[in-house]
């Protein structure tokens, strides 16, 4: 049986290390690489999180670091290239992933009574998501999907 889990690894690092001899693959959301705007659009800093992908993957069986490309957030060329040189220097990841933005999810927040925040935002086209994938090749070696 395959086993992964999809986290950012914002937790204490002793919980992570509790879970990782289980896991085949771990998928690790990376955000942002500047801690401020990282802040400022999850309501959490991303110290924590960098420290953790880099235990990770030193010591995890597999990592793929995951990208959600979300506009006027992350879905730039210069802040997708900072992410990927940042999986390329992590041991062990072979592939970056880039996951354009959706809003599928947004009717679930009207069930939580909670306000969808980015409700104009719009999901980044076909022709964007081809430059940022490009741009992340400029700067590693990883497989990009």
């Amino acid at each position: 049986m395959h086993t992964a889990v999809e986290s950012t690894a914002n937790a204490p690092f002793e919980k992570i290390r509790e879970i990782l001899p289980y896991l085949d693959l771990y998928l690790m959301d990376v955000k942002h690489m500047d801690s401020a705007k990282h802040g400022q659009f999850t309501g959490r800093p991303n110290e924590l999180i960098l420290e953790n992908a880099k235990w990770i993957a030193e010591n995890a069986h597999s990592m793929t670091v995951r990208v959600p490309t979300v506009p006027t957030f992350n879905a730039s060329v210069a802040e997708i290239r900072e992410i990927a040189k940042f999986a390329n220097s992590l041991p062990g990841v072979k592939e970056l992933h880039l996951l354009p933005y959706h809003r599928l999810g947004s009717d679930k927040y009207t069930g939580l009574g909670r306000t969808y925040t980015l409700p104009d935002i719009l999901p980044p086209d076909k022709g964007t998501m081809e430059t940022l994938v490009l741009a992340a090749k400029s700067v590693c070696d990883l497989h990009i999907q």
